[in-house]
């Protein structure tokens, strides 16, 4: 398992913003809770914190490389996948 900071624009570490690198995949966790996990074929969101605040919905977005509106119809088509990942 690897942990590292997100990086803000400017390139510093931003406090509470994590990527975990495991072998069961990558997951974004936004203070103590788990965003999204990434692995080879799949998206998860976490059904209740995916689009909890402002500052989660930022570094969502720059984990998964879209915006929100991307991301919502990804979840309405079920390319990706809504669950409980706390």
């Amino acid at each position: 398992m690897k942990v590292e900071n997100m990086k803000s624009d400017k390139g510093n570490s931003v406090p509470n913003q994590f990527i975990i690198y495991t072998d069961k995949g990558v997951f974004f966790q936004s203070y103590n809770s788990i965003i999204c996990k990434r692995t080879e074929n799949k998206v998860f969101l976490d059904s209740y914190y995916w689009n909890y605040s402002t500052t989660t919905a930022k570094y969502r977005r720059d984990f998964l490389n879209e915006g929100v509106n991307d991301t919502r119809k990804k979840i309405k088509s079920g390319e990706y996948i809504l669950t409980n990942l706390n």
